[in-house]
C-alpha cells in the first residue's frame, strides 16, 4: 500500500472521456476503449457508479448513469444497457428533490445540463416535461447569481455541465502544467471536446493508459493519499510499526516540496497536510505557501466558494505548527479557521449523515483537543473508536482510496492498543504493590493518586518496550506528589530541612538521622527509587546517571523549601523570582528527566548539560507552573499561597483585574509553548535526540489535559474516565 495508491475509477468521468470525438472523424470516439468500458461495467440495477450505492448517494448514481447514457447514445451503442439505465433514472428520479440525499459538487448545474443535452440528442428520457423545466429554470437561476468570490473557478470546474454557455477562454486560465483542469478528467475531457487542446489530450490519454480503459474522478492524488495514509497510521497509534516506509514517503514528499511540485501546491488540502506532517517530523519547510490560504485568499477561492470544511480543517491543523517568530503575522491570518469551523458546525451546516458524521466528530475532537492538549494515547483510542472504514469520498462523483480509512488498519490498531493496555494493567498492579512496600500508603496527608500518575506515563510512553521509562515516570510522579503535600501541608521546618540534608549527604557514611517517621518513609522511598532508576539507566546508557537524578531531586526539594520559607515569613517575591523558583518546584524535573535515559537514545553528560536541554526543561516547567496557576489561583489565594496570577496583579498595580492577569499569564503560556514546540521540532543544530525532546512536549500535553477543568486531582470524574479508557477498558469493536 505504501508502494502504490489504490484509487477507484469513475464511471462519470469515464463517460465524459468516452464522449470526446476523434480529431479525424466526428463520428468516432477518440477513446473507444472507454466506450467499451461503459458497456462492460453497468451495475445490475441499470445504473453506473461506485458500487455498492449507499442510500444517500442516489443523486451521484443518477448523475453517473445519465453521463454514461449520453456517451452510449452519442455513438449509437448499447441499446440494452440504455434501456436499463433509463429505467433506473425513472425509478429514482424523485431523489432529485430529497434534501436527505447527498448532493455532489456542481450537481444542480451539471445534471440539468446533461438533461438538456439528452433532449438535444433525442434521448427518450422517462421524465415529465414540468420536472425538466423546473430543473432547467433552477439551473438558470444558479448561473445568473451574483458573481461571488471563488465563483469563476467553481463554474470552470463544472464546465462539462455548461456546454455552449461556458466561456472556454476563461476556463483555460485554470489549466495546470500536467494539461488538466483542476486535475479533473471530466472537466478536462469537456475542454478537449470544445477546444481540442493538446495539453488536455496528453492528460486524458495518459490516464486512460494508466488506469486501463477508464479514468478516476481526480488525478494525480498519490501524494495526498500517501499523506492521508501516514496520518491514519499516526492517528491510530500504529505508525511505529511502519517507520521506514513512512520515512521513505516523507523524504520523497520533502523532495517534491523543495521542487515546488504542482501536485502539492495546487491543492490547499495537500499543501497544508504536507506542511504539517513534514514539520512535525523535523523537516525544514517554509510556511510561505500557506499565505495563499489566509482568509481573504480562501474566501476568493474555489474551496471558499464551496465552504470546504475539509480544507478549513487541514488549514486549522497546519496553523498549530506556524511557530517561528517571523511567522507571527501568518499565525494571526490563519486564526480564521478556528472560528470558521466552530461557527459552521454550531449552525448545523453539515448534516449528520454518513459523509459528515465522522468528519464532524473529527472537527469536534480537533477543536476540543488541539495539538498542545492532545494526550497521545487517549487520542489514539478516540480515533480508533471513531475510525470510519468506509473510505468513500465525493466530489462531482464518489470515489475511494483503499490506502485511507482501511479496515486492516483498524484491526491492527485495536489489537495493538489492547496488547499495550494489558501490559499497562500489570504495571499498575506492580506500582500499587510498591506503594504498600515503601509504606507510602501510611502517609495519610498525601494524595494517593497512583492511577493518575501512571496514566500520564502510559499516555506518553505507551510502547511495550518502554516499561522502564513508564515505571520511572510513575514512581517519581507519586514521590513528587508526596513531597509537594509534605512541604505544603504537614512538614515542620525541622522535617523539611532534615529531608534536604539527607539528600545532600547521599554518600555519607553511617546511619542517616531521621527526625520523624514521615521523613524516613519519604527518604527511604526516594533512595530505593533513585537507585533502581540508576541501575536501569546504566543498562540503557552504558554509564552511571545516578548523580544527575539525585541532583534533580535536590533542586526540587530546595525550591520547595524556599517556597515554604516565603510562606512562613510572609515574603512576597517579585513575579520573576516566583517563576524562576516555581518552574523547579513544579516538580516536573524528577518525572521527565530520568525518563530521558530510559527511552532508547544514548544521552551524554554534555547533552544533558547543554543550553538546549536546559531550555527544553525550563520551557516545559514554566508552562506547567503557569497552567497550574491559572486553574488553581482562587483556591490557593484563599489558602494564602503565592501564585503567578496574584503576583501579577500585585506588581502591576491596583488597576489590573483578575481577568486581565489571567489573560496575561495565558499569553505567556502560549508564547512558551510555541517556543518549546519550535525547539522540539528543530533538527538543525540540535544536540538532544528527538525521542528525548518529545517527552518535554508530551508532558505539556498531559498538563493541558490535567488542568482542562480545574485540576485533575479535584476533577475526579474527568481523570477517572481518562484512566479507565487508557488502562482498564479494552477496546471492543
Amino acid at each position: 500500500m505504501f508502494d502504490k495508491t489504490q484509487l477507484s475509477v469513475s464511471a462519470y468521468d469515464t463517460a465524459w472521456v468516452a464522449m470526446v470525438s476523434s480529431p479525424n472523424s466526428r463520428q468516432a470516439p477518440w477513446f473507444p476503449e472507454c466506450v467499451n468500458w461503459l458497456l462492460d461495467n453497468q451495475l445490475s440495477d441499470g445504473s453506473w457508479g461506485l458500487p455498492p450505492h449507499h442510500p444517500s448517494l442516489v443523486k451521484d448514481a443518477l448523475s453517473s448513469t445519465l453521463a454514461c447514457l449520453l456517451a452510449l447514445k452519442r455513438w449509437g451503442l448499447g441499446e440494452q444497457q440504455m434501456t436499463k439505465g433509463l429505467q433506473f433514472i425513472e425509478s429514482n428520479f424523485t431523489s432529485i428533490n430529497d434534501e436527505e440525499q447527498h448532493t455532489p459538487i456542481g450537481f444542480n448545474i451539471i445534471f440539468p445540463g446533461m438533461i438538456e443535452t439528452a433532449i438535444d440528442m433525442n434521448l427518450n428520457l422517462p421524465l415529465r416535461s414540468e420536472d425538466i423545466n423546473v430543473m432547467l429554470h433552477n439551473r438558470d437561476l444558479e448561473l445568473r447569481r451574483n458573481k461571488l468570490e471563488g465563483r469563476e473557478a467553481y463554474l470552470a470546474y463544472v464546465s462539462e455541465g455548461m456546454g455552449k454557455l461556458q466561456d472556454w477562454e476563461m476556463v483555460m486560465k485554470y489549466q495546470r502544467k500536467n494539461g488538466s483542469l483542476f486535475n479533473s478528467p471530466s472537466t478536462t475531457a469537456a475542454a478537449l471536446s470544445h477546444l481540442g487542446n493538446a495539453g488536455c489530450f496528453h492528460y486524458i490519454n495518459s490516464l486512460v493508459a494508466k488506469f486501463g480503459n477508464a479514468v478516476p474522478t481526480v488525478y494525480p492524488s498519490d501524494k495526498y493519499a500517501l499523506l492521508c495514509m501516514i496520518e491514519s497510521l499516526e492517528r491510530l497509534g500504529i505508525d511505529r510499526h511502519f517507520s521506514k516506509e513512512i520515512r521513505d514517503v516523507l523524504e520523497e514528499t520533502y523532495r517534491c516540496w523543495l521542487q515546488g511540485d504542482e501536485e502539492i501546491f495546487s491543492d490547499a488540502d495537500t499543501c497544508a497536510m504536507a506542511f504539517r506532517i513534514l514539520r512535525v517530523h523535523g523537516y525544514e519547510v517554509s510556511s510561505d505557501p500557506l499565505t495563499q490560504c489566509a482568509e481573504h485568499h480562501f474566501s476568493r477561492s474555489f474551496g471558499g466558494h464551496l465552504k470546504d470544511f475539509s480544507t478549513a480543517l487541514e488549514l486549522f491543523k497546519a496553523s498549530q505548527f506556524v511557530i517561528f517568530p517571523e511567522e507571527s503575522g501568518l499565525e494571526k491570518q490563519m486564526s480564521w479557521t478556528n472560528q470558521f469551523l466552530k461557527q459552521e458546525f454550531s449552525n448545523g451546516t453539515t448534516r449528520a449523515d454518513r459523509f459528515s458524521k465522522y468528519f464532524s466528530i473529527e472537527v469536534h475532537d480537533t477543536l476540543k483537543f488541539p495539538f498542545h492538549a492532545n494526550v497521545e494515547r487517549l487520542a489514539h483510542r478516540r480515533n480508533i473508536e471513531h475510525h470510519h472504514v468506509d473510505n468513500t469520498r465525493i466530489l462531482k462523483t464518489s470515489y475511494c482510496f483503499s490506502n485511507i480509512s482501511n479496515a486492516d488498519f483498524l484491526q491492527l490498531a485495536v489489537e495493538d492498543f489492547n496488547r499495550c493496555q494489558s501490559i499497562h494493567r500489570e504495571e499498575l498492579k506492580h506500582l500499587e504493590r510498591w506503594v504498600v512496600e515503601t509504606k507510602l500508603d501510611r502517609l495519610k496527608f498525601a494524595r494517593q493518586k497512583m492511577a493518575y500518575c501512571y496514566f500520564s506515563a502510559a499516555g506518553t510512553c505507551f510502547s511495550p518496550e518502554l516499561s522502564d521509562a513508564r515505571i520511572s515516570w510513575a514512581k517519581n510522579s507519586v514521590l513528587t506528589t508526596v513531597a509537594d503535600d509534605f512541604f505544603d501541608i504537614v512538614g515542620s521546618e525541622e522535617e523539611l530541612a532534615n529531608l534536604v540534608h539527607l539528600l545532600e549527604n547521599w554518600d555519607a557514611n553511617g546511619s542517616p538521622h531521621y527526625c520523624s517517621e514521615p521523613v524516613e518513609i519519604i527518604f527511604s522511598a526516594l533512595r530505593s527509587t533513585i537507585c533502581e532508576i540508576g541501575d536501569k539507566a546504566l543498562a540503557w546508557q552504558g554509564r552511571s546517571v545516578t548523580h544527575h537524578v539525585i541532583e534533580m531531586w535536590l533542586d526540587l526539594l530546595k525550591s520547595a523549601l524556599r517556597e515554604a520559607e516565603w510562606a512562613r515569613n510572609k515574603v512576597v517575591p517579585t513575579f520573576d523570582e516566583y517563576v524562576e523558583n516555581g518552574y523547579v518546584s513544579m516538580a516536573l524535573g524528577p518525572i521527565v528527566l530520568p525518563a530521558v535515559y530510559l527511552i532508547g537514545p544514548k544521552v551524554s553528560e554534555e547533552v544533558v548539560r547543554s543550553p538546549e536541554f536546559h531550555n527544553l526543561f525550563k520551557l516545559m516547567s514554566i508552562c506547567g507552573r503557569l497552567i497550574n496557576d491559572t486553574r488553581t489561583f482562587k483556591r490557593e489565594s484563599e489558602a494564602g499561597k503565592l501564585n503567578s496570577v496574584l503576583l501579577h496583579m500585585i506588581h502591576s498595580g491596583s488597576g489590573t483585574t483578575e481577568e486581565e492577569a489571567v489573560e496575561k499569564i495565558r499569553g505567556m503560556i502560549a508564547d512558551g509553548r510555541r517556543e518549546l514546540l519550535r525547539l522540539v521540532l528543530q533538527e538543525k543544530d540540535s544536540v538532544v535526540p528527538r525521542a528525548c525532546k518529545d517527552l518535554f512536549w508530551k508532558m505539556v500535553q498531559v498538563l493541558h489535559l490535567f488542568y482542562m477543568d480545574g485540576d485533575g486531582f479535584s476533577s475526579p470524574d474527568m481523570m477517572l474516565n481518562a484512566v479507565n479508557a487508557l488502562i482498564r477498558e479494552p477496546i471492543s469493536l
